[in-house]
């Protein structure tokens, strides 16, 4: 028997109406906020994330999908978004543009690695990239359109982690103190943490294994060995989240797993779900990421958000599917009905953007009825030759039971106001 390639998943038509949530969401709460939409191609050329994201981390050196085309050029697909968007920056000229540009995509992502709940190989992201502007009011408020896109779905109960991890200003002091810090740890550090000590010790941070998170917790604070631009970008931050009534935590062992970031780095958790998976939103400022491409010096900040494990946390909440409001108005035939009619009844019901479906003829009632509950119908229309030739039409409501008997000349009207009363 086929079956998709492990690490994949198919998102069936049941589980459809919780993507398109999502999705509608995410670009509504973009548009308040005056974001764009930009579309990225599935592949990059290899040398963008070997420049962009950092030799030295998992993403490059053990996750990429990286292949040779027919050219013999060496391709990639995406590990993530922003890197993208940094070359679409540069590639169109974007820094003529009125700064910050700001820009939001869905894209689907592909990583090597091992799959569990809420993660895949290949997944899909939502993500959200201003470039253009160094101003911590513009970090502050890609959190604002954070936290109110998870509000937008009933994610409330998440808790906002922020820290700061500095600039290359103070990143190569605080990299030495960090070093004399985990000097007298090395053995009991996993193979990887081993290697990342000299080369990127910052990502000693990162460690999820169970053997290193203890070290990183108890390892020298980012934000007690800052410059002062960094001190005070990070104090302006934290006092502009106050002020807009955002609260947050500070945890310090928070870097992100991607060497451009810079400065502000942040995450959403859930506060109801355990294990080390359970980020559903992070991001931070990547200052250097767009010169260090081969772009002018831009300052930027974005974040990203796997759709799978929203869509997870969305269903675990047990709430009313947003489906509930997108149930069908079923046609059904009472008799040897000419089907033409059946067709023109649900035309007109269309026509008023009504979700509407005829079932499928040669039934009895008694299937029919059954399709329509099969198909969890909202209401159905029964169309029989002696209500049509005296001009009325029966429509059951499947909820309450009840049928009421209306003008055929009235249909659209009286679904509409059917559903907009049963919607208040």
């Amino acid at each position: 028997m086929p079956r998709a390639p492990r690490g994949t998943n198919d998102v069936l038509p049941a589980q459809q109406h919780y993507w398109e949530h999502v999705e509608t969401e995410a670009e509504s709460i973009c548009k308040i906020f005056g974001f764009d939409r930009i579309r990225l191609p599935m592949f990059e050329d290899s040398s963008l994330f070997v420049r962009g994201i950092g030799e030295a981390t998992d993403v490059v050196e053990k996750e990429m999908y990286t292949f040779l085309d027919r050219g013999g050029d060496s391709l990639t697909l995406l590990p993530e978004g922003t890197a993208s968007v940094c070359r679409a920056y540069i590639q169109h000229g974007m820094h003529t543009m009125v700064q910050p540009v700001r820009l939001f995509y869905f894209s689907p992502i592909f990583r090597y690695e091992r799959p569990q709940s809420g993660r895949y190989r290949q997944h899909h992201q939502f993500g959200v990239e201003a470039l253009g502007s160094e101003d911590p009011i513009i970090d502050a408020e890609i959190i604002e359109l954070a936290r109110s896109f998870l509000n937008r779905l009933g994610l409330y109960d998440t808790t906002l982690f922020v820290n700061s991890i500095g600039c290359p200003t103070c990143r190569v002091p605080y990299g030495k103190i960090l070093r004399e810090y985990y000097q007298a740890k090395l053995d009991t550090m996993c193979q990887d943490c081993q290697s990342r000590y000299s080369r990127a010790p910052l990502r000693l941070l990162d460690c999820k294994k169970p053997t290193c998170q203890p070290l990183a917790l108890d390892a020298p604070h980012t934000i007690d060995h800052l410059c002062s631009d960094c001190s005070q970008h990070w104090e302006q931050l934290l006092n502009y989240l106050s002020a807009i009534n955002i609260p947050f935590e500070i945890r310090h062992s928070i870097v992100r797993g991607l060497d451009y970031y810079t400065k502000t780095v942040f995450e959403f958790q859930p506060n109801n779900e355990a294990g080390s998976q359970t980020t559903i939103l992070a991001g931070g400022r990547y200052d250097g990421l767009i010169s260090q491409i081969g772009g002018p010096s831009t300052p930027a900040i974005g974040f990203g958000s796997g759709i799978e494990r929203l869509v997870m946390n969305i269903q675990a909440l047990q709430t009313r599917s947003p489906a509930d409001n997108e149930r069908p108005v079923v046609i059904t035939a009472a008799g040897s009905v000419d089907q033409h009619i059946l067709v023109q009844k649900a035309a007109e019901l269309r026509s008023q953007n009504i979700y509407t479906t005829i079932v499928p003829s040669g039934k009895s009632m008694k299937a029919q009825m059954r399709y329509a509950g099969a198909i969890n119908a909202r209401f159905v229309i029964v169309l029989g030759e002696q209500e049509l030739s005296s001009g009325v039409i029966q429509v059951k409501d499947m909820d309450s039971g009840s049928q009421a008997e209306i003008s055929a000349t009235s249909l659209p009207e009286h679904i509409i106001s059917r559903l907009q009363s049963t919607q208040s």
